[in-house]
């Protein structure tokens, strides 16, 4: 799989082929059609109060890619000694991020502010806003899985060093880095079950009837 569009993926199959890549990106960049075919499927999320408060940051610079990678390998170390030793031996072979390999990182935004003080639907339940910027996030991962494209969600960071990094100005906070990039192939089962750091639940257990708990 080099990153062409995948035959006539419905979305049910994009989500089960879906993966949250690390270890298969092919080295080569994506290309410019895919990126922004991504980045458009990403911006028709929906939103509260049609706020759109997300924003994209491509960071292709080597520079900036080797030091976010350098500042993501010096966290992943502080986790990995915060582990009892028994469950530090399973996280060893477990790659974190892919920020070199991938070639391009995608730093998703937030702005609380967008939309103004009055935003149609978040006055009860203002974490509206957050979820908002997931659902691009969601869009965008199905999106680039149909193009043969894979992203990598990294979340071993801090979020001051990503703000200073990328130049977001006051009130923009980060949500995430993502290392998109053209792939060999997707795992058919993802890698903290392959590596046995955690397993996922069947849907039965997640489905309850009229009140929690009851099935």
């Amino acid at each position: 799989m080099t990153g062409g569009v995948v035959a006539e993926l419905t979305v049910y199959e994009a989500i089960r082929l879906r993966r949250d890549v690390r270890a298969e990106f092919t080295g080569a960049r994506i290309d410019e059609a895919a990126l922004w075919r991504i980045l458009d499927a990403a911006h028709r999320a929906p939103s509260v109060g049609n706020s759109q408060p997300w924003d994209f940051v491509v960071v292709r610079d080597p520079r900036r890619l080797r030091a976010f990678a350098e500042h993501v390998a010096d966290q992943r170390r502080a986790f990995h000694e915060s582990l009892p030793p028994e469950r530090a031996e399973v996280f060893d072979p477990i790659k974190i991020e892919g920020i070199a390999e991938s070639g391009t990182g995608i730093v998703v935004t937030h702005d609380d502010a967008r939309g103004g003080p009055h935003v149609l639907g978040r006055a009860t339940v203002p974490e509206t806003g957050v979820y908002s910027t997931v659902l691009a996030i969601q869009n965008l991962w199905l999106a680039a899985t149909a193009e043969g494209v894979g992203v990598g969600w990294v979340s071993f960071y801090d979020p001051e060093f990503l703000t200073g990094l990328v130049g977001l100005p006051a009130g923009i906070r980060p949500v995430a880095w993502l290392c998109v990039g053209p792939v060999r192939e997707f795992q058919t089962v993802p890698d903290l079950e392959r590596f046995g750091w955690r397993r996922g639940r069947p849907l039965d257990a997640a489905v309850h009837q009229e009140s929690y708990g009851a099935r």
